[in-house]
């Protein structure tokens, strides 16, 4: 306990240079800390973007590319899915159920989203849970919309609220589509994945809106439904004898020519693995099957690289501190070999010195180890909205893990370590000192 009291007390009789050297290893602490929880925490927003859908199907492109463009609003596919394909495959045995995607339009820089209402329903992210809504409730007509949560936030949209959407991706959009304003209907809970950031509309609206159409006899009323959507649609299909399922839900879907992607579900893996196997050899156009789990898994360790290259900066982070402390260690036993021959001289042994630098050096450790801990909850307080809304990594801000706490323990250790060099120095300037002070 003396030990300590006295390396404490010859801490503060050096405390500039001892403050420096604790704060250098409490800023490494936190860099290594906070890449760490980044890190890990963006794999898992990364995976929980989107689950319980068994496969994704699109244009054939890239696994990766059609995974960022259909789940992530990242890039865009050139081409899409033709309607009769999409209504063919979903026909299928074991399918359970689909959800068509329509990508390409926006409003203020965010994605706008045509799809059916079975995406509120079987939309999954996280750990399978469903969407929720906030306020309001499904999209019902066709000039309604569904806004992600950041959307609600960020402009400050209510339910109620009309809003223009423009053709085209990002905030240089082509057109406006000034003569059909959507109405919000409903705000979804924030879910930590790019749903937030995106507008959700019936897939019917977004032909409406192009002017495109399925056959040339309802093109007509493709232009006549600017002013008067649903009396348009309903009379539109009083005379449409092929569809007599739903008719509000066939209404709000609509006849594309072609979408960008949809999402599948099955009833058994089983159906997963031979489905995908048959969209892959489709004769009738170029589709692509993918399983979203497994192209996550790829898409990560592409960017394993980048994690790897985090940990190692660092380190050599938390290595640079440790060898400052080292070279303020060393550099100060020299002036004090005057402090270790009085205390020799009333009766410390040279293990006493010795003990009484590696206690110093694992203090100032300790203690830079503390107030590293307390910048780096400060900085995830400080950065967690910051890289939700920029990043969509959702960071949780929780007691330090088992390997973070490991982490910290090696630095402890390699403090130790460090403090050992100078600790041994002391030990044999006290025995030479001890000598020669005998005269």
């Amino acid at each position: 306990m003396i030990l300590i009291k006295l390396a404490y007390k010859s801490l503060l009789n050096r405390r500039g240079s001892a403050f420096l050297t604790l704060f250098t290893i409490a800023i490494s602490v936190m860099l290594l800390l906070s890449i760490e929880r980044v890190r890990v925490d963006a794999k898992s927003s990364f995976s929980n973007t989107i689950s319980g859908t068994d496969l994704i199907v699109g244009a054939r492109t890239g696994d990766i590319q059609l995974l960022l463009s259909s789940v992530f609003r990242i890039g865009h596919t050139n081409n899409g899915v033709s309607w009769q394909s999409y209504e063919y495959i979903k026909q299928q045995r074991g399918v359970k159920w689909t959800i068509p995607l329509s990508l390409g339009d926006s409003h203020k820089g965010h994605a706008v989203l045509g799809t059916s209402p079975d995406y509120f329903t079987h939309y999954k992210y996280g750990k399978k849970q469903t969407l929720s809504f906030l306020q309001g409730s499904p999209f019902n007509h066709l000039n309604d919309v569904v806004i992600g949560s950041e959307i609600a936030s960020t402009l400050g949209y209510k339910v109620g609220e009309k809003i223009i959407i423009s053709h085209g991706m990002g905030n240089t959009s082509f057109h406006h589509h000034d003569d059909n304003p959507f109405t919000v209907v409903g705000i979804l809970n924030a879910t930590g994945t790019p749903v937030d950031k995106t507008l959700h509309i019936p897939l019917a609206a977004i032909e409406l809106m192009h002017g495109g159409s399925h056959s040339p006899t309802d093109h007509g009323h493709e232009h006549d439904h600017d002013h008067d959507h649903d009396h348009d649609h309903d009379h539109d299909h009083d005379h449409d004898h092929d569809h007599d399922h739903d008719h509000n839900a066939e209404n709000l879907i609509g006849e594309p020519t072609q979408i960008t992607a949809f999402l599948m579900g099955f009833d058994s893996p089983l159906y997963t693995l031979q489905i995908r196997r048959n969209i892959n050899q489709y004769k009738d156009e170029a589709l692509l099957a993918i399983m979203p789990g497994v192209t996550l898994r790829e898409l990560w360790e592409m960017l394993s690289i980048i994690e790897k290259i985090l940990l190692l900066f660092s380190g050599v982070v938390v290595l640079v501190s440790l060898l400052g402390m080292l070279t303020t260690l060393l550099a100060s036993l020299n002036q004090r070999r005057r402090e270790l021959a009085i205390l020799r001289s009333v009766g410390a042994r040279p293990w006493h010195l010795f003990s009484l630098i590696s206690i110093e050096s694992l203090l100032i450790t300790l203690l830079g180890c503390l107030l590293g801990c307390g910048l780096f909850y400060g900085l995830m307080n400080g950065a967690a909205g910051f890289l939700q809304s920029n990043a969509g990594i959702s960071i949780t801000v929780s007691w330090l893990s088992h390997y973070e706490l490991a982490l910290i323990g090696a630095i402890m250790a390699a403090g130790f370590i460090v403090g050992l060099i100078p600790a041994t120095r002391a030990y044999f300037y006290s025995l030479a000192d001890g000598m020669s002070i005998r005269i």
